[in-house]
């Protein structure tokens, strides 16, 4: 038996958890099952380890189901039906056709339909084998497999005493065969609920602001890889039930009234198929309308830094004209202070009569030098423009249609 599945319990969204421990009821199930129909309208239920002993009633009766428990169905289904007495040309074909889902050999057919699980994080499809001939329904699934079949053990006495005595084979075959798959199907559907609940966890982790980013990434993934596997198996279930339905097969009945069940399943599938496509779509609206809102996040966040990175541009070109204003009194302050000092000097002989030309000395050198620096400032483009950056709050874009709506 392989290994229980492990998953992740940390992260803040996961599916509802089956168990994987079994329940002391499927404990107590044994690994075979038989349910029998005799000429007289009585019922014969016996359960057992080995099919031995069931043989001589199964093969006494007008239809039978036997159930079968395994751990690995492909592996252990040949052989199964070989203890079950089916023929070795059919039995060798078992073991070589385990991708088909369907095959009529006339005097013997077997099925495959889809048991849903959901496990942990985890959305399987096991295989229900439905193997066929002339007054048997033998069905073969995994243990792993949830309680639909202890209900169908439980019932299967209720179940074939409806079933008229006076119909034909194929008929009596026909309405036992319509009730295990419908309660197969009824079970599949029950795991779309889960699907829905982790896709409503989901949507309330992606409207929470403090969710982990990261974690988002992958919850998305699972709950689309669920709703994938989830329609692939009904799809693989439509297939089965569209080869049914029209009475083909020779175990099978022709009769309108009993075809027009699988019809209905049909019908109950592709509308559980439409449900699946529906959430599929209101999941990626969902996620388009939240990476909306988060694009207008970032864009807005962007646009705060585009507002302080103005700011600090305006700030520093008032600096930089500052800086260059200072230079140019600067070198206007100190042009006369070094006329002064040179002259100052005892090298040069000036009296109160030469003031005039003392000052007009200073002022000349001072204007000339000033003109100078602030057209040198200028030429080299150290005095920033006189256009400012408007640090006004730019607008955030507008929301999406969607998100309008």
């Amino acid at each position: 038996m392989s290994e229980p599945e492990q998953f992740d319990g940390s992260t803040q969204t996961r599916f509802s958890v089956s168990s994987q421990s079994q329940t002391p009821l499927e404990l107590m199930q044994k690994r075979w099952f038989c349910i029998c129909l005799t000429s007289s309208g009585k019922t014969f239920k016996e359960e057992a380890e080995s099919p031995t002993a069931l043989l001589e009633t199964v093969n006494k009766s007008m239809v039978a189901w036997v159930d079968y428990i395994t751990d690995d169905p492909m592996k252990d289904l040949a052989a199964a039906a070989a203890q079950m007495g089916f023929s070795e040309p059919f039995v060798s074909n078992l073991s070589c056709c385990d991708q088909l889902n369907y095959q009529d050999f006339d005097s013997e057919m077997w099925l495959s339909f889809p048991s849903i699980q959901i496990r942990g994080t985890e959305v399987k499809a096991y295989p229900l084998l439905v193997l066929i001939k002339k007054n048997i329904v033998f069905t073969v699934h995994m243990r792993l497999v949830d309680k639909r079949f202890i209900r169908l053990r439980r019932y299967s006495e209720a179940i074939l005493r409806k079933i008229p005595i006076d119909v034909k084979p194929e008929d009596k075959l026909t309405i036992l065969l319509s009730r295990i798959i419908d309660a197969n199907n009824d079970s599949n559907f029950r795991h779309l609920r889960a699907i829905e609940e982790f896709g409503d966890e989901l949507n309330r982790d992606l409207m929470d602001e403090h969710t982990d980013k990261s974690q988002l990434g992958p919850k998305i993934y699972r709950m689309k890889h669920a709703l994938i596997i989830y329609m692939n198996a009904l799809w693989e279930s439509v297939d089965v039930l569209q080869a049914i339905r029209y009475g083909d097969a020779e175990l099978l009945t022709d009769d309108q009234k009993l075809v027009n069940l699988f019809s209905a399943m049909v019908e109950q599938v592709k509308s559980q198929i439409g449900l699946s496509e529906h959430m599929s779509e209101v999941l990626a609206s969902g996620i388009e309308a939240t990476q909306a809102i988060y694009n207008n996040q970032l864009t807005t966040a962007n646009n705060q830094l585009t507002i302080s990175n103005n700011q600090l541009t305006v700030l520093n070109n008032r600096f930089a004209k500052l800086a260059a204003y200072l230079t140019i009194v600067g070198t206007a302050l100190l042009i006369p202070n070094t006329i002064a000092t040179i002259l100052g000097n005892s090298v040069w002989v000036y009296g109160p009569n030469d003031l005039p030309l003392y000052l007009l000395l200073m002022i000349g050198a001072t204007v000339a030098g000033s003109i100078f620096m602030w057209y040198w400032i200028s030429k080299k483009g150290l005095l920033p423009q006189d256009k400012e950056i408007c640090p006004d709050t730019p607008s955030s874009p507008p929301l999406s249609k969607e998100l309008k709506e």
